[in-house]
């Protein structure tokens, strides 16, 4: 069932810049594990306007190993400023709250931008994995992935 919140109520996720606006809570689909999913907004604190989106999916499944625990995506007139950076460090602080011992995300190996994020993020590029023929990603038409994974304890 989604569920929504003001925009800046105690459950916003902030830096100051951007704000991660709750915009549903629900599982994810059964094919990436069923895990527990938010869905977020990305909200420039400044003006309110919405510049991205984000999930982080609390748990692992095989499935996760290609989709990822995080996902991001901000909008092309919006891109170059940061923000899947800074909303990914947020979501971060989300799931070391659910202890999470380390999250997985993925992108496709011609995506510069995200690997930059990634490693940024401090998380280590684990290989470039095949996808699964019937992994919902291969269906999409991806056939490789750069796994990439952060470690809480080698975070600190």
């Amino acid at each position: 069932m989604p569920h929504s919140f003001s925009f800046f109520s105690d459950l916003a996720l902030t830096d100051g810049e951007i704000a991660l606006q709750l915009a549903a809570t629900d599982p994810s689909p059964p094919e990436l594990g069923g895990v527990p999913t938010y869905r977020f907004a990305i909200v420039r604190c400044a003006d309110r306007q919405e510049v991205g989106r984000c999930d982080l999916r609390v748990g692992f499944s095989e499935s996760l190993y290609y989709a990822g625990n995080i996902g991001y995506s901000v909008a092309p007139a919006h891109r170059g400023n940061g923000y899947a950076l800074k909303a990914c460090r947020l979501l971060l602080e989300l799931a070391k709250r659910h202890r999470m011992p380390q999250v997985v995300i993925t992108c496709r190996p011609n995506n510069l931008p995200s690997r930059r994020v990634c490693e940024k993020l401090g998380a280590v590029l684990r290989g470039v994995v095949s996808l699964p023929s019937g992994h919902p990603l291969y269906r999409d038409g991806d056939r490789q992935e750069c796994r990439y994974i952060l470690n809480f304890d080698e975070f600190r």
